[in-house]
C-alpha cells in the first residue's frame, strides 16, 4: 500500500524514517528512486537493512543508525517524498517540526495507532500539508489494532 500511496518515484530522494529493516526503503530502491535514506533508532534493523539492500544489489540506498530526533539534523538532501512509519507513539513532537521543515511535496505516513496518528495529523494540516488519501488494513485479526495508511501533500510546495 505504501508503494501505491507514494506513486512514482523515478529519479526521485526518498526519506524512510523509522525504517525498521528497511522493506519499505528498498522497495522505494527498487522502484527506481534516486536515493533511499532511511532512518531507525535500533541497530540490529540497521544493520539487517544494510545487509538486504547490499543482498539485493540495491545502491542507492543507505540505513542509518540513530534517533529520528536526532539524526535528521544531519541529512544535507532535499527529499521528493518522505516516508513516516513511527511507533506507536507517533513522531516525537519535536522530530515532526524538523520533518515539516524539510518541505518535502508529499509525506507518506504509516500508523499503528489512530489516536497518535490524528494528533500528528493535526500538526501536518496547520503546517502546510493535507490529507489527499486514506486507507486502513487489518493486519491483526481478531484484535483493536488497525494499520492506517495516510498520503498528505504539501498545499504550496514552493513555500
Amino acid at each position: 500500500m505504501v508503494k501505491e500511496f507514494a506513486g512514482d518515484v523515478a529519479d526521485k530522494t526518498v526519506f524512510d524514517l523509522y525504517c525498521g529493516t528497511g522493506t519499505i526503503g528498498q522497495i522505494m530502491a527498487e522502484a527506481g528512486s534516486k536515493k533511499v535514506i532511511g532512518i531507525e533508532l535500533i541497530e540490529e534493523a540497521v544493520v539487517a537493512a544494510n545487509e538486504n539492500a547490499k543482498r539485493n544489489h540495491l545502491e542507492n540506498c543507505t540505513f542509518l543508525a540513530g534517533d529520528v530526533l536526532k539524526m535528521v539534523d544531519e541529512l544535507k538532501e532535499r527529499p521528493d517524498l518522505i516516508i513516516v512509519d513511527p511507533p506507536r507513539d507517533g513522531i516525537h513532537p519535536k522530530a515532526i517540526g524538523k520533518i515539516i521543515a524539510f518541505g518535502a511535496p508529499e509525506i507518506v505516513y504509516v500508523s499503528c495507532k489512530p489516536t497518535s496518528l490524528a494528533r500528528d495529523l493535526e500538526i501536518f494540516q496547520q503546517e502546510g500539508y493535507q490529507v489527499e488519501r486514506v486507507k486502513l488494513m487489518d493486519m491483526f485479526p481478531r484484535t483493536v489494532h488497525v494499520e492506517t495508511i495516510c498520503l498528505l501533500s504539501k498545499v504550496n510546495p514552493n513555500k
